[in-house]
């Protein structure tokens, strides 16, 4: 019989940071590392993902996309 292996809190949030970012690359055709670069330089992992998890991991993948894309846009503008 397979072991059932839990889960943290923190492994799922982290799960869902690399959903974003991988979800947010395919959307604009570029690649992951690049998308996680943009996110980083723009603080948006520490300061919008993160905080947010709760009302952002009900979203569909496709309105998420459209929400991290415009984030991402409007806070690289900010820079």
């Amino acid at each position: 019989m397979e072991k059932i292996r839990k889960v943290s809190k923190e492994q799922v949030v982290m799960a869902f940071v690399a959903t974003c970012i991988e979800t947010t690359a395919r959307q604009l055709n570029t690649n992951y590392n690049e998308i996680y670069r943009r996110m980083e330089r723009a603080g948006m992992i520490e300061n919008y993902i993160l905080p947010n998890y709760e009302p952002l991991h009900s979203e569909s993948r496709e309105v998420l996309a459209e929400r991290l894309i415009e984030c991402l846009n409007n806070w690289e503008h900010k820079q």
